[in-house]
Order: structure tokens, then sequence, then C-alpha cells
């Protein structure tokens, strides 16, 4: 197996486990967001707390949200997809035109 297998095993490995370690611990099954516990525990230690300002939107039901999240996930990868393949098509052109022309220009007497 080459280096570059081995690596990319050991990633797909490190990235499962990420996911299943907590679930097989069996931690908290109520995964709330930190802004409902952050929200919980200030409105705890200071009942008369008024937030400085409130949402535009009403809130949303929890379909629209995790909706909303997929979408900006999706655009998120889209535009990380879209940066990686670019800066690897501009590797590519760079290693194919150093393949043809090598030495050209290094010394000035390639073709004018």
């Amino acid at each position: 197996m080459n280096r570059r297998r081995l690596v990319t095993v050991l990633l797909v490995l490190g990235v499962v486990a990420l996911f299943a370690v907590p679930l097989i611990a069996g931690g908290p099954a109520d995964y709330t967001g930190t802004d409902n516990q952050a929200t919980t525990v200030i409105q705890q230690q200071d009942p008369g707390y008024e937030p400085w300002f409130h949402s535009v939107l009403p809130p949303l039901s929890p379909s629209v949200e995790s909706g909303l999240f997929a979408v900006q996930a999706a655009l998120g990868g889209a535009v990380l997809g879209y940066v990686l393949g670019r800066l690897r098509g501009r590797r590519a052109v760079r290693e194919a035109s150093t393949s043809e022309t090598p030495g050209a220009g290094a010394t000035g007497d390639g073709p004018q």
C-alpha cells in the first residue's frame, strides 16, 4: 500500500471515528444548539435580562431551519469545490507548461 492510499484510509477512518465515538459513548441524547442553552442560562441567572435586539424573521419551523442549513452547507461545499478545482487546474496548467518548454525563459534563449 503506497503512502497516499494509507493517508486516505487513515483520514476516512478518522472521520468515521469522529461520528461513531460519540454515538457509542452514549452522550447526551438531546443535541440542542448552544444558542438555546446560552439563552436559558442567562435567563436563569438574570430574570430581568432583556436582549439588545430581536430577530427580523419570526421563529421558523425545525424543518425550514434544517432546510436552510442544508442550503448553506451545499453553497459552502460548492464554493470550496470550485476553489479547489481552480487551484488544481492552475497547477496542472503550470506543470504542463513547464514540461513542454523545459528551461525556456530561464536563460533568455527561448523563442521570441
